[in-house]
């Protein structure tokens, strides 16, 4: 037999739960999360149940009284809302329990309407008295007085039944033994773990680009940036509002079988010849200059990186460095560890393919011949960047690599440093998609880039929404490996309607640079390729002058990332909603803020081609609304007002404005978690 036979109640199905408690469920700070169970028990009698949520490094004593409340539709269903208030590795339990209270409450209540009368109620008076009994022994001091008085009510003969009954019916008193309540036939769950990270593990705006694009032009040629010039970028990245600014691999790249551009194999005709352009890729990591834990010499010295880290600080942001555990031919861990390598039968280290592609710059590493050794060093070379100020690492490709080395990399890491994150750069399957997020990677990236049909979109953020207790989606818009065909063929609309569905449906959101410049030109057809690939490239781009001539997208992205600030409800993921429109080229859909008054409405066109009209058919309750009610709604791109109500008329032109954002004016605060059915 498997399972808990000493359960005297039932208690099933609890959540947030990640393989049955194998691993931690995740939020972040000032997160508000629901905790929801069935509980149920025999016969008739009243059951009830709470939460014991438990903070690091605390004990069940301190835990405050969390009592849950019925979730309809269903009977036996029971939620409560807790809200971490720092970081680390929470717990909670669920204790189910006979209330007999409430048995008696809706007894008595049951009789009198039945019409019986004091004598027929006896023995359930009595059992009122001495349950209030109960709870005054252990009353604080301003209520004590107000308990005995209802059970020397139930008490007294010489009165009415109403009056005996109705000091321990009142509201109040009603409200104080909810909170305070007699617990029989106690039933506890196991515990389970909550990790809560920082806030910017579930919101945040990311800008990606490539220092090394961001050197001046001479002669009409282009020049290797540096973290100096490169920094020069930092206020206007900070300016459009973004809040992580990534940075692809900044180590020395190898020269060994080093690409040319857009992926040109050999420079020059020769493996061992490189061309004065030929700057190579990043992700071909190690040469003789150094490896993972050194700087590429022409972006600077690690005291220029630092020097970089600190800028982007004072402007508000913060750094995301790419860790891509990968190897260029000369690496020095080549040399002085060539069985973190795998060997062919004619003694060449095997180079990384995806046949039909060839990496001949890459070697991928082996994790099985020596696993003490490279995790080891794994441990020692992310330790130094987060001692040069990094605090966020974008991993590449982590689908290629074993599950139990990142579980142990990153909780390794969190024992020292809990606020480190990690984001899962894993376009793969998406059973390994999400147990890499399970086993502990704090951000993922998505299919967003291949949702692009209105179903494909709310089945999507259904599952995201879902899922949200442990798998945190980043949708970026794009990506240097990525140019969705939408973007090549949409038309500077497209730009648009894309960032909004990012920015608005996901709390955390991407840019690659050259979005802004509406960058869309394949190197061929069919491909998701970039023409001239900033991953082979240096791409400088002239941004001042896009800008001033309206060829941006720079002060829409400003806007977007403006509104996000702006409402809370944009930075939740667990409330996503979507809503019926007529037309499938329409997308509407909801977030709120649980416990306050912000609401956000969006409605997208997704032609960029084809104005759209359409009406909506809004689910009020989930804004916590009534069915009939009227509202007000404020465009927070166009600054236009209406007045809404569950159905509403629309048109968008994608040539104008291809989708609303509106921030709705909710009567009163949007309950979490919801009221007792």
């Amino acid at each position: 037999m498997t399972g808990r036979a000493d359960l005297r109640l039932g208690i099933s199905d609890v959540a947030p739960v990640v393989s049955c408690g194998s691993f931690s469920a995740r939020a972040v700070v000032g997160e508000h999360l629901p905790i929801t169970a069935t509980v149920f028990r025999e016969g008739h009698d009243a059951v009830a149940a709470n939460v014991v949520w438990t903070a690091p490094g605390e004990d069940d004593a301190k835990s405050p009284f969390v009592r849950m409340a019925k979730l309809p539709p269903e009977p036996d269903r029971w939620i409560a809302g807790v809200v971490p208030d720092r970081e680390g590795r929470w717990t909670f339990r669920i204790e189910a329990w006979s209330d007999p209270l409430e048995t008696w409450k809706h007894a008595v209540e049951v009789k009198v309407e039945a019409g019986q009368g004091a004598e027929e109620l006896a023995n359930d008076l009595e059992e009122g008295a001495r349950l209030l009994d109960r709870v005054a022994a252990d009353a604080d001091p301003d209520w004590r007085d107000r308990v005995t008085a209802a059970a020397a009510a139930l008490r007294d003969e010489a009165q009415e039944l109403t009056v005996r009954i109705a000091p321990a019916l009142a509201a109040g008193l009603q409200k104080y033994l909810r909170e305070h309540p007699v617990r029989e036939l106690v039933t506890r769950s196991q515990e389970y773990e909550i990790w809560v990270d920082r806030r910017e593990a579930l919101y945040g705006s990311w800008y990606e680009f490539f220092p090394r694009s961001e050197g001046p032009v001479v002669g009409g040629k282009p020049t290797h940036g540096t973290f100096a010039t490169a920094a020069d970028r930092l206020p206007a990245i900070a300016d459009m509002g973004f809040d992580i600014v990534y940075l692809p691999p900044i180590h020395p790249i190898g020269t060994v079988n080093r690409k040319g551009p857009n992926s040109s194999q050999f420079p020059g005709g020769n493996p061992h010849e490189i061309g004065p352009d030929d700057v190579g890729s990043p992700w071909a990591i190690g040469s003789a200059e150094g490896g993972h834990d050194a700087v590429h010499p022409q972006l600077g010295t690690m005291a220029d990186f630092r020097a970089f880290v600190a800028r982007t600080r004072e402007l508000g942001m913060e750094i995301a460095l790419d860790f891509a555990l990968q190897a260029a031919p000369d690496h020095p861990w080549v040399e002085a560890h060539p069985e973190w390598f795998t060997t062919k039968p004619d003694g060449t280290i095997a180079y990384a393919e995806n046949p039909p592609k060839k990496y001949q710059d890459i070697y991928p590493v082996n994790f099985d011949n020596d696993p003490e050794g490279f995790y080891a060093e794994c441990l020692r070379v992310v330790r130094v960047w987060i001692e040069a100020g990094v605090k966020i690492f974008r991993v590449d490709n982590p689908h290629t690599k074993p599950l139990n080395f990142w579980h142990w990399l990153i909780w390794e890491v969190k024992k020292t440093d809990p606020d480190v994150l990690f984001l899962a750069e894993a376009f793969t399957r998406p059973a390994m998609m999400h147990q890499l997020a399970r086993i502990g990677f704090t951000q993922s990236y998505t299919y967003f880039t291949w949702r692009t049909e209105r179903d494909e979109l709310e089945d999507y953020g259904r599952e995201l929404a879902t899922n949200s207790h442990y798998m945190r989606p980043n949708f970026f818009v794009n990506t240097p490996d990525i140019l969705h065909e939408s973007l090549q063929f949409g038309g500077p609309p497209m730009f648009k309607i894309r960032a909004v569905l990012a920015a608005m449906m996901s709390p955390t959101w991407g840019v690659y640079s050259g979005f802004e410049l509406f960058e869309h030109v394949a190197v061929k057809p069919g491909s998701e390729e970039y023409l001239d690939s900033e991953k082979y490239s240096l791409r400088p781009r002239d941004w001042e002058a896009a800008e001033a001539s309206g060829r941006s997208l720079a002060p829409y992205l400003r806007r977007l990332n403006g509104i996000r600030r702006a409402h809370p409800a944009l930075q939740q993921l667990r409330t996503l909603r979507f809503h019926s429109v007529d037309n499938p080229n329409l997308l509407c859909f909801s977030k709120t803020d649980p416990g306050s008054q912000d609401a956000v409405i969006v409605v997208v066109n997704l032609s960029s081609h084809n104005a759209q009209i359409g009406t909506t058919s809004l689910d009020l309750p989930t804004l916590g609304l009534d069915w009939h009610e009227r509202f007000g709604v404020t465009d927070e791109i166009t600054g236009a007002h209406y007045d809404w109500g569950q159905f509403n008329y629309l048109e968008l032109d994608p040539y104008r404005e291809p989708a609303h954002v509106f921030a709705v004016s909710l009567p009163r605060p949007v309950q979490f978690p919801p009221p007792v059915a």
